[in-house]
């Protein structure tokens, strides 16, 4: 039975890493299906469904729709989300600002049509989930969107760079909103404001855009 010391999302997080680790879940192969990890690890869905969400941005699981979860080979990236996981919030934040900054830079310049119908996606679900007031459907799409930003630049090492980030940002956010879906709220204009001048590769209004983004985001 898992403890409750820290969120339980994490907890499992941390569980089915170290199984993995350990070679009860082969690389190359499917893990148990949710029902059965609800079983293996005595929590609920919604939990189960967290934890693996966070595996797959971390880069260690991969979800294939209709087919199952897949354990990805662990590497070097893997090392480095520890890493970030145990890193001074103003540090990470410092950091991707940085990372992001040049990403969205990038972005401007080499986005493809399909990636910025991804990107465009992902926003039309973050403006539902705030609708619904699904906070944990908002966290997913927000990751999501900005994943797929980072994607659009086509620079492949800054992408695991800034995939190794996710899970640490997914935390914050949950940490910072335990109830409320607040600063998606307050935010979405902006996320609307990036995507536009992305497309509209205007690289001087999608850095200030971004600027306004991370400065909310490390004061709200």
């Amino acid at each position: 039975m898992i403890k409750q010391k820290e969120r339980l999302s994490d907890q499992v997080y941390k569980r089915i890493k170290e199984d993995i680790q350990h070679g009860l879940y082969v690389a190359g192969h499917k893990i148990p299906s949710e029902s059965e990890l609800m079983d293996i690890y005595k929590v609920g869905r919604s939990t189960i469904r967290e934890a693996i969400n966070s595996l797959a941005s971390s880069g260690i699981l991969l979800v294939k729709r209709g087919d199952g979860t897949y354990v990805r080979q662990l590497s070097e990236e893997s090392a480095i989300d520890e890493h970030l996981r145990t890193a001074n919030f103003e540090e990470v934040n410092d950091a991707r600002r940085l990372l992001e900054a040049e990403l969205v830079r990038r972005a401007c310049i080499s986005a493809t049509i399909p990636q910025l119908n991804k990107v465009a996606h992902y926003l039309q679900l973050r403006k539902e989930a705030i609708l619904t007031e699904d906070k944990s459907a908002c966290i997913h799409a927000d990751i999501q969107f900005h994943l797929h930003i980072a994607s659009a630049a086509n620079h492949h090492v800054f992408f695991i760079l800034y995939q190794n980030f996710t899970h640490l940002i997914s935390n914050f956010f949950q940490e910072r909103e335990p109830r409320g879906i607040s600063y998606f709220a307050m935010s979405h204009h902006l996320h609307e404001q990036l995507f536009e001048a992305i497309k509209a590769k205007d690289e001087q209004q999608a850095l200030h855009v971004l600027a306004s983004i991370l400065t909310n985001n490390h004061s709200s």
